[in-house]
């Protein structure tokens, strides 16, 4: 899923005005950062297999530290801590927690079978929402959309840079899920894991756009 976190992030902001936006997208999408960064350390494992769902390519082979529930339940509770420890609110520390385990069940609902529930053992889940393009559009859509109407409407431009550069950074998120969604696949799996750390770019951008726009009140 690409949109739907973007989506929570977006959408989290109603919920914690003071909070930036780059912070609140750092949250939502810690599980693929995380596991972009073990990709290339080869601690957990991905396989690319064009057609392999109607939308991903990826046979994700070994992915509980980043991926499984147990995982996205420990990381949660690191960022409440560390949230709490740099005297952030309790509010934004819940909020930040939620984000990041909400990466867990946005993914559930589209990956096939192969979200691990624990750091070891056979149980998965997944209810394969990837294997139709159409549904995986609506529903990501659906998602985004939300979150955006989320975000605008819990926030307002201190001046024209605000209000456009909202808008752009809306824009280039789903200009990118439409290049996703066009079917390339990364010809390898350095190049995925290094794609996935590129929305590092994407938060600071998210955190720029934020400084341009007050919480309404």
């Amino acid at each position: 899923m690409f949109l739907g976190h973007y989506a929570v992030g977006l959408a989290a902001k109603r919920f914690s005005p003071g909070a930036s936006l780059g912070t609140l997208l750092f949250a939502a999408l810690w599980g693929d950062l995380l596991w972009s960064a073990l990709l290339l350390a080869g601690v957990e494992r991905v396989r690319i297999v064009p057609g392999f769902t109607g939308v991903s390519p990826f046979v994700f082979e070994y992915y509980p530290w980043s991926h499984s529930l147990a995982a996205a339940l420990f990381w949660a509770g690191c960022f409440v801590l560390v949230c709490r420890a740099f005297r952030g609110s309790a509010r934004a520390a819940f909020v930040l927690g939620a984000l990041v385990l909400s990466h867990w069940f946005l993914d559930a609902a589209v990956h096939r079978p192969d979200l691990p529930i624990g750091f070891a053992g056979q149980a998965r889940a997944g209810l394969g929402v990837w294997d139709s393009s159409p549904a995986t559009l609506v529903l990501e859509g659906a998602l985004f959309v939300i979150g955006a109407w989320f975000y605008f409407g819990s926030t307002r431009p201190m001046d024209s840079i605000g209000r456009y550069a909202a808008m752009t950074f809306a824009g280039l998120l789903v200009i990118i899920y439409a290049g996703q969604f066009a079917g390339v696949s990364p010809p390898d799996v350095d190049v995925a894991a290094k794609t996935g750390l590129a929305q590092a770019f994407l938060i600071l951008f998210g955190f720029w756009v934020d400084r341009r726009r007050h919480p309404k009140v």
